[in-house]
């Protein structure tokens, strides 16, 4: 039997959401093929959404129009700003989710968008021909049950399911996450397509049953009591009346390290079995007693699965231990003498693709109309995979559309600093955001998500006509009260007395609010005290204000630093350009440069191996070209 669609989305997980949503509301007759409807928006791992630059994604994703913020707002179980102790551009929201309730508010969105068909169908080839350009370009689908599946585009959003498997000591098992049916074929099918395929590893802890849990022996982590929400379409009043539910933090110890340096080699880590390579910055606890072997203890954090929920999971504890270790560990810890596991930990091994085989819109240099996104592209985390599942959905539609991709600059999101890492620079591991990634992180706060990239979500056709009038006020009411700060004087007698309240020099002439703010013990709340004509502004007006004013000197050396390299960015390479044939340039740099095929000569910049001097020869020959 033969169908046909113009987008078809492989993966019903964080990537293929975005993928599916973004391709339909743009008006492109899509289908999202799942294996299970069970595993839509599983989270196998951790049950939260955010947390360190992961929470500037969320932000990013909402802005431009994506769904992964609207549905963590509404099954919120606790939210916490990270980093408070640091500066604005590090801090992030993390929350923890209702895991039942967010895969069934993902599934009812998806089952109610329109030109979005759902369909429960394993995907085990991909169809291509050769164009008359010698390009490669997707034809079709074929599914399990012997359906082929006509498309003009393909988003694999695959996750951790291609050729998966599991292992839990000396066990091991072909198994996708939580133990759904692994993603059998589609391997051999994407490699005969010439697409270069790599192994990773990731995994997840046991699960505990709550009543079983001694939490008194717990020191307890509560969460914010009015939190801001992720989405621009949620009101900073859908938190006044939160009830939050409460982790808790629990430390390993000696018994605990004991137990796991006894049976190390009983891991399937550091036994040879696991040949995919793991997270650097998620590891395993026996790796971590490894890697940190002076180190006496380890934190764990102890988090709700859900409010109808026994489960909790084990923050930290992650682990391939065979099923007789993880138990005795985890009883070792103050609190947990008396544990059940519901959940055995588990390593999963799984297949994904080399991503500089991808251009900056993720679609692969070599197969025209086909995209990847998310852990295929060989990220790790929810929020990753959702940034890359709205940008490839919108280009997907816009292919088909005829309109020329969406690319977004790494000096504008963390979105665009992504995914240039990742097609200009490749990973070797699993691949996480953080915010010293970013070399203009001051730039691409939390705060100011909205202004970065809802102008952009709007003239897309993600951001409606009632949001995108909303944001504009929103922004009207930003600049009105930074230009009142600034243009409202103090006397020394008006502010000293407040100035050396807070441990600041008292003045010795007049200056404006906004030069007062700048002071570094003065926070915006705390100048209320000397600003009695001050609006009633919503938080997230005020806190913008106030971050924009305090650290202005240093965000405009950072613009000075963009507009610099903007005509980097700006400079086109030539797609048929033959590096080996440019006088002068490395040997090293003429064959990077071949085989990734940067866009721009700003991207050529960033890629290992490229140096200075490699790009003064770059731009030389463009100008005598």
């Amino acid at each position: 039997m033969s169908l046909s669609t113009k987008v078809a989305v492989i993966g019903a997980g964080h990537a293929g959401i975005e993928a599916a949503l973004a391709s339909a509301r743009l008006g492109v007759d899509t289908v999202l093929f799942t294996m299970s409807f069970e595993a839509i928006a599983n989270l196998p791992c951790n049950p939260s959404i955010g947390g360190t630059a992961k929470g500037h994604l969320v932000y990013e994703i909402d802005a431009l129009g994506g769904e992964m913020g609207r549905a963590a707002d509404l099954v919120t179980l606790q939210s916490r700003t990270l980093n408070t102790g640091k500066g604005a551009a590090v801090q992030s929201k993390r929350i923890q989710a209702d895991r039942k309730q967010y895969q069934a508010l993902m599934k009812q969105t998806l089952e109610r968008t329109l030109n979005l068909r759902l369909v429960q169908s394993e995907i085990v080839a991909l169809d291509t021909e050769v164009g008359e350009d010698g390009r490669r370009c997707v034809r079709a689908l074929r599914t399990r049950l012997g359906e082929v599946w006509t498309c003009e585009c393909a988003v694999v959003a695959t996750g951790t399911y291609l050729e998966s498997a599991i292992f839990t000591g000396d066990v091991v098992y072909e198994a996708g996450p939580d133990n759904f049916l692994p993603a059998k074929g589609l391997s051999a099918s994407l490699r005969e397509a010439g697409v270069r395929l790599v192994r990773f590893k990731t995994g997840t802890p046991a699960r505990v049953k709550r009543s079983t849990i001694d939490f008194s022996c717990l020191e307890e982590q509560p969460g914010e009591e009015a939190p801001l929400p992720y989405s621009a379409d949620h009101g900073e009043e859908m938190f006044a009346q939160f009830t939050h539910l409460p982790c808790h933090i629990v430390y390993t110890n000696a018994e605990t390290h004991r137990i796991i340096r006894e049976n190390i080699t009983r891991s399937a880590l550091y036994s040879g079995k696991i040949h995919g390579t793991g997270p650097r910055y998620c590891p395993s606890i026996e790796d971590k007693l490894v890697r940190f072997a002076d180190k006496e203890r380890h934190q764990l954090f102890v988090e709700p699965m859900g409010r109808d929920t026994e489960e909790m999971y084990i923050q930290g504890f992650s682990t391939s231990l065979p099923t007789d270790v993880q138990l005795r560990m985890l009883r070792s810890l103050d609190g947990f003498a008396n544990a059940e596991i519901m959940r055995y930990a588990y390593a999963i091994e799984y297949d994904c693709a080399d991503p500089l085989q991808m251009d900056a819109s993720l679609e692969f240099k070599d197969v025209g109309g086909l995209f990847g996104a998310g852990q295929f592209n060989g990220t790790s985390g929810y929020e990753e995979a959702a940034a890359q599942g709205l940008v490839a959905g919108i280009n997907a539609a816009r292919r088909v559309k005829g309109l020329s991709p969406v690319l977004l600059p790494r000096s504008g999101s963390y979105i665009g600093t992504l995914i240039d890492d990742l097609v200009t620079k490749g990973t070797n591991e699993p691949y996480r955001m953080m915010t010293s990634r970013s070399e203009y992180r001051l730039l691409l706060r939390q705060d100011n998500a909205e202004e970065r990239l809802t102008p952009l979500g709007y003239e897309i056709g993600l951001v409606s006509e009632e949001r995108y009038a909303r944001f504009l006020q929103k922004k009207a009411a930003v600049e009105a009260e930074k230009e009142r700060l600034e243009h409202t004087y103090l006397s020394p007698a008006e502010a000293n007395g407040f100035l050396e309240s807070v441990g600041e020099t008292p003045l010795k002439s007049g200056a404006s609010l906004g030069d007062i703010l700048r002071r570094p013990a003065v926070t915006y709340e705390a100048l209320a005290e000397i600003d009695p004509n001050r609006p009633k502004l919503p938080r997230a007006v005020s806190a913008t204000v106030g971050i924009d004013i305090k650290y202005a000197g240093y965000a405009n050396r950072q613009l000075s630093e963009v507009a610099r390299r903007r005509h980097l960015e700006e400079k086109l390479l030539p797609a048929d350009i033959d590096y080996a044939s440019i006088r002068g340039l490395r040997l090293e740099a003429a064959q990077k440069l071949s085989a990734i095929r940067p866009r721009t000569v700003g991207q050529a910049s960033r890629i290992s191996g490229v140096s200075p001097a490699d790009v003064t020869v770059l731009l030389i020959y463009l100008g005598l070209k």
